[in-house]
């Protein structure tokens, strides 16, 4: 369930058809899509819209921890723009190995279901913003 940041609307996301976001169901406002993907769904969930942020990390993971809130936060003043996509290196290790996780968090940005760019480490809000706004500027 997700709560619709303009109305306070509870919405429930399922799957949105590719290239599309959800939106609520009540005043049709673009929601945040923060999602968790595994090794079975990934591919589904990066396809799924054009610019995905996806977030290798760890429960053990200090800074993956840190980082999490920064992300969520960066979905809700994206919505209709940004898909966060959650996958837990430690649970899909085969994944994390075919993108190069070495370190956590690493951030992978996929546009168009292609990576596009790799960070590693947990960085500022207004770092990722700039590291974000060449391909949010694009949409």
């Amino acid at each position: 369930m997700v709560t619709c940041p303009r109305c306070g609307a509870q919405n429930r996301i399922g799957k949105a058809p590719k290239g599309t976001f959800p939106v609520c169901g009540a005043c049709k406002a673009s929601l945040p899509w923060v999602v968790e993907a595994d090794e079975e769904s990934f591919a589904q969930e990066v396809a799924g819209a054009a610019l995905v942020l996806v977030d290798f990390w760890a429960p053990w993971c200090g800074p993956c921890r840190l980082l999490s809130p920064v992300l969520e936060e960066l979905a809700r003043e994206h919505a209709g723009k940004l898909k966060v996509v959650k996958v837990n290196a430690d649970e899909n290790p085969r994944l994390a190995g075919q993108y190069g996780v070495m370190s956590l968090p690493t951030l992978v940005l996929f546009q168009n279901g292609h990576p596009a760019a790799t960070w590693v480490g947990a960085s500022p809000r207004q770092v990722l913003e700039e590291r974000l706004r060449p391909y949010l500027e694009r949409r």
